[in-house]
């Protein structure tokens, strides 16, 4: 949950649910399952992580759980991911496994005595949803999606027809290392193609024209940093394709190409 949640930027919170008013199984294994899933929250929090909180009878029927919440940029709560100790479809289908304990090798070298148990299920989703899961995460970014994750990672745009040789080279460059890289040779002015580029927010603009194609440079403007976004940054292509296949790969949350 915390390489997970992490990656998208989200915190989350941990809750035990306990027995229900109405269960399966006896007490006995329910305490005992729940005190060893206590165990496990207080050692998560010892760990520095935040504090979980009693959720008192809001287990499933068959077993205690683990409910978490992760939070949006707005603070509201969101349930997603869930952990669940289930006693009872390994009860109702016999389930059993070898412990290998009181082992004993026959002639052959195969066990002729073991003890066996009874195992418990545990029912696990991370995302739990996964289209609730990016309506979520569409919410909680605005639309303003990370580098890694962008389905409009690049757009390109030519100062002049002279330099779309050049925008179609950097595209195929671009695609070729699996970013996602589109151009703009249209018919439409350069500012409209910014303005349009900006409303799409793509997370990177790139514009070029006869200065960049000479000196293999490339000017980039950041949706996420305004001091390029009136001019942009002039930086070499080879250096700018370094940097965006690096914070592609890393799948970090901001925009910044380090």
């Amino acid at each position: 949950m915390q390489k997970v949640y992490g990656i998208f930027g989200f915190t989350f919170k941990l809750k035990l649910s306990t027995r229900p008013e109405k269960f399966l199984g006896e007490i006995a294994t329910w305490d005992r399952a729940e005190a060893q899933l206590t165990e496990a929250l207080d050692w998560f929090t010892a760990q520095g992580n935040a504090k979980w909180e009693l959720n008192p009878q809001d287990g499933a029927f068959y077993g205690p759980k683990i409910d978490i919440t992760i939070s949006d940029a707005l603070r509201r709560e969101h349930q997603c991911a869930t952990i669940q100790l289930d006693f009872q479809l390994p009860e109702k289908f016999k389930l059993e496994y070898n412990t290998g304990e009181g082992a004993v090798k026959n002639e052959e070298g195969k066990d002729s005595v073991s003890h066996y148990a009874r195992p418990v299920m545990i029912h696990r989703a991370i995302f739990g949803s996964l289209k609730r899961f990016f309506a979520i995460l569409i919410e909680h970014s605005g639309g303003k999606w990370p580098f890694w994750l962008s389905p409009r990672q690049v757009m390109v745009i030519p100062v002049m027809v002279g330099a779309n040789d050049y925008v179609e080279e950097i595209q195929k460059l671009f695609r070729a290392e699996g970013l996602h890289c589109d151009i703009d040779i249209g018919p439409n002015t350069m500012p409209k193609k910014i303005r349009e580029a900006q409303l799409k927010q793509y997370n990177f603009i790139i514009v070029v024209g006869a200065q960049e194609k000479e000196t293999r440079s490339v000017n980039i403007r950041n949706r996420d940093d305004k001091a390029t976004q009136a001019k942009g940054e002039l930086i070499p292509l080879n250096e700018a394709l370094a940097k965006m296949i690096t914070l592609n790969k890393e799948r970090r949350g901001d925009n910044v190409l380090a």
